[in-house]
């Protein structure tokens, strides 16, 4: 798969989204929905209605590239409240099928 640090900014588009979207639709997203830069390196979490697709839209190395995952079982799971920006863990859990409900986070420090 594709390396991910801890200081990796992902952003997750909580509105489904129609999953026909490619590079140029995802992008023309970013812009209008996070107000961001989709060539800025951060990674953007898009998915469809019934939450069983996930798009993964970012840029490295000189081109945007696209991660796609169709579940054929199941629902990816999201991270309880309305932030649209989730750490590298929580990636982890969505894509691996982990039940945010069923996970208690212990406090830690952030500097």
């Amino acid at each position: 798969m594709f390396g991910v640090s801890s200081g990796m900014r992902i952003f997750l588009c909580r509105d489904p989204v129609d999953m026909r979207k490619s590079y140029d639709g995802l992008a023309n997203l970013v812009e209008n929905h996070f107000h961001e830069d989709p060539l800025c390196g951060f990674f953007f979490l898009f998915m469809n209605r019934q939450r069983n697709r996930l798009k993964i839209l970012f840029w490295d190395s000189g081109g945007l590239c696209l991660f796609c995952k169709r579940l054929e079982k199941g629902r990816f799971r999201l991270p309880a409240g309305e932030e649209n920006q989730i750490d590298d863990m929580s990636l982890e859990m969505i894509l691996s099928g982990m039940d945010f409900k069923n996970i208690r986070r212990l406090p830690r420090y952030r500097p």
